[in-house]
């Protein structure tokens, strides 16, 4: 099933990350005399894992490959579909040579795949360490129908802007807790002499602006609604969209405040943007998810210190807070497959990866203890506080046709609008012709 028009509800919120309970639970790590979860021989066996990440995000799960390869003897080959992972994807299944396991960044590819035959169901004793691990509305977003085929490993909290401390302190700003708080820092920060922020709009990474539009979506016009857009009950025409949209361009409306300007932004990457903030101090802000501490890593400043987060601005009555996740699933037949997939659903493997930066995990059984920057245990209070107004990132679950697409759908269409501000209305008509093509 599409998961659009239930909520994240409070048991997302209690469940789905650090919960203070799982800290007291089991580890599931062998450290009781039982056998570790992903245990069984493996050696001879190769097994091919394809994924999107690269740079940081890429080191930091080869790391837990690495643990995997060490546990059981497997070998573990990484392929890196790109960005575009059903174009990566979808001539292998045709070919009939997919990778072993694949890791999908959205559960709306997922169920496509199932629909498709494409899957392997999840064995017994994966689901089994499923239901050991994650709250049942997190296994309910790997399964499609009456079978569970995936698994979701990696966790994103996409309602937070980073900025430099040091850059707000001396020009005066307070981190904002309202939009149009947000837009007066940013005009404080210019006069100031720094660009208040660096924007990913890049063909590759326009992701970020599909981010920025559900945070001030969800906090103007509800969760009801935002549940009605994600479905196609409600048009992009609708005066909702309007109004966000009209929003956003206060600031991706004046290229003052993007470093470089619309030019620099609209070719700028992910990893860039950050840099460009943390590194190369071009800038007060960048919006990222807490993973962008792992990119945050790679420079001199340290998260929590030289790099910290503030929760996205209220635009309305909703404190915003966005969710997303990347969802492991098995393509071909094979112990192998099975047997990884255990292992990434265990805590054991939840532990490695918390303990590089630049992760959260819906596993309860991974305790606070395990992380390794500051910045997660600060997210903890944000998801209590959102409870049933919590959502699932609203891109990843439309078709990924519209929601998914580089150079396509939403990303294009916001992208489009970074560069074209005024033209609210030719942006609605845009994004409305591509979802009503994709819902199809």
């Amino acid at each position: 099933m599409r998961v659009t028009r239930r909520a994240l509800s409070a048991a997302v919120a209690a469940g789905m990350l650090l919960s203070a309970a799982a800290a007291c639970g089991g580890d599931d790590d062998g450290s009781d005399g039982s056998t570790p979860a992903g245990g069984g021989e493996l050696k001879g066996t190769t097994i091919e894992v394809a994924a999107k990440w690269t740079g940081p995000e890429e080191e930091n799960f080869r790391k837990v490959l690495d643990a995997f390869q060490k546990k059981t003897g497997a070998t573990v080959n990484y392929a890196s579909t790109g960005e575009n992972t059903d174009a990566f994807l979808g001539p292998r299944l045709e070919a009939g040579n997919p990778p072993d396991v694949a890791i999908l960044p959205q559960p709306g590819l997922m169920k496509q795949y199932a629909e498709k035959g494409s899957l392997k169901p999840l064995s017994p004793d994966v689901v089994s360490e499923v239901d050991k691990n994650f709250s049942p509305y997190w296994k309910e977003l790997g399964s499609s129908g009456d079978k569970t085929y995936g698994v979701m490993i990696k966790a994103a909290y996409k309602s937070i802007l980073w900025y430099r401390p040091q850059a707000f302190s001396d020009a005066g700003v307070q981190p904002p807790t309202t939009w149009q708080e947000l837009v007066t820092a940013a005009g404080t920060l210019q006069e100031a002499g720094t660009t208040p922020f660096t924007l990913a709009a890049g063909p590759d990474d326009s992701w970020t602006l599909t981010d920025w539009f559900e945070n001030v979506y969800l906090s103007q016009a509800g969760p009801e609604n935002y549940d009605k857009l994600a479905e196609h009950e409600i048009k992009w025409t609708d005066p909702t969209v309007k109004k966000a949209l009209e929003t956003l361009a206060e600031i991706w409306g004046k290229p003052d405040f993007l470093n470089g300007g619309v030019a620099t932004a609209t070719k700028t990457k992910f990893d860039e943007s950050v840099t460009q903030a943390f590194g190369q101090e071009k800038a007060a802000m960048v919006y990222g998810g807490d993973f962008a501490a792992a990119n945050i890593a790679t420079t001199n400043a340290k998260v929590g210190t030289d790099a910290k987060v503030f929760a996205f601005p209220k635009t309305g009555d909703t404190a915003p807070a966005i969710l997303g996740g990347d969802v492991a699933v098995a393509l071909k037949d094979g112990e192998g497959a099975q047997e990884l997939m255990k292992f990434l659903a265990s805590p054991e493997a939840g532990k490695v990866w918390a303990g590089l930066g630049g992760y959260l995990t819906p596993n309860k059984n991974v305790p606070p203890d395990a992380y390794a920057d500051p910045v997660a245990k600060e997210l903890i209070g944000q998801l209590q506080q959102a409870g049933d107004a919590a959502r699932y990132d609203m891109s990843d679950l439309t078709p990924a046709a519209f929601g998914a697409t580089p150079g396509d759908g939403m990303w294009e269409a916001l992208r489009t609008f970074v560069q074209k501000p005024d033209d609210v209305a030719g942006i609605q008509k845009k994004l409305e012709a591509e979802a009503a093509e994709a819902y199809k």
